[in-house]
């Protein structure tokens, strides 16, 4: 069996793209190489690993099976690299970084100061649709680090270290009955719609477990990953949510009243990576950056 990093590599951007065509786009290959070399994987493999319906990709078990292991062996080899390039100092390499859209220009202080450090280390920021899709990437062997919000939900596989937190805000249409509150209880939101987070999101579950805390069941009327999108269903009076006070500044509606809540819930930011490997140069010294100065905002 003659299988190479390369084609390991091919293999993992065609099952995340799910489409031959959009691959070999994103590995600067034609459509038929791309075909190719699966075709050798599966030759060298003895299975099929791919069904293939129209246009759409979808693994076989034996695709399942190797895309685990492919996940590990391209990771192991990125992480070889990286100690090799840095035998004599942070140089070069790459730094795979895990983000989720809602907080990504919460980074741009960090990693501005990272780039004029670090010049020659390739920045390659993925985003991801909530915490848990990021937690799932790192423990593939996808990054290096992310940077999320907690807590995670891998918790006995993940360590962390804490960045900043911010004050978790009321979000309501103007003219509702709790803009009249000074602060609002978990009690005051039990009779009203409630905007959630999808549970790709680690504020659904921070959210969840509070209210229940507080014995409070609260009345879900709508989920969304994008808080954008939940802004404006609390604008069209349909339903209350909780925010994060630097997404809150960035609303610019008047229509929306924000109000602190009691007792108070925090939103903490964190880097976040694999309890059992090393980090890479490249993220350790974010890390080491970040204990400079916790608050890039």
């Amino acid at each position: 069996m003659n299988i190479s990093i390369k084609n390991l590599q091919y293999f993992l951007t065609l099952v995340e793209s799910a489409n031959f065509t959009k691959a070999a786009e994103k590995s600067f290959i034609t459509q038929p190489t791309l075909s190719k070399i699966i075709q050798r994987l599966e030759d060298n493999l003895g299975e099929k690993l791919l069904h293939r319906n129209n246009q759409k990709v979808e693994l076989t078990q034996a695709g399942q099976l190797l895309e685990q292991s492919a996940r590990e062996i391209v990771g192991q080899w990125h992480r070889l690299q990286e100690e090799i390039n840095n035998l004599s100092g942070l140089k070069s390499g790459r730094l795979r970084l895990g983000v989720c859209p809602m907080m990504s220009s919460l980074l741009i202080g960090m990693l501005t100061e990272f780039r004029q450090r670090y010049p020659g280390v390739e920045l390659q920021m993925q985003e991801y649709g909530g915490g848990l899709s990021c937690e799932q990437a790192l423990l593939s062997n996808s990054l290096d680090i992310g940077f999320t919000a907690l807590p995670v939900s891998h918790d006995n596989e993940l360590t962390h270290y804490d960045l900043t937190r911010y004050p978790l805000m009321a979000c309501l249409p103007e003219g509702h009955p709790l803009c009249d509150h000074s602060q609002i209880s978990w009690q005051d939101f039990e009779p009203f719609p409630f905007i959630l987070y999808n549970q790709q999101f680690s504020l659904n579950k921070l959210i969840s477990r509070s209210s229940e805390a507080a014995g409070v069941k609260l009345n879900i009327a709508f989920r969304s990953g994008q808080w954008d999108f939940l802004a404006t269903m609390v604008e069209a009076n349909m339903g209350v949510a909780l925010l994060p006070e630097p997404i809150c500044q960035r609303l610019s509606s008047s229509k929306l009243i924000f109000k602190p809540v009691e007792p108070s819930l925090t939103w903490d930011l964190a880097l976040i990576w694999r309890k059992d490997l090393p980090l890479t140069p490249a993220a350790n010294a974010l890390v080491l950056l970040s204990q400079e100065s916790q608050t890039y905002t």
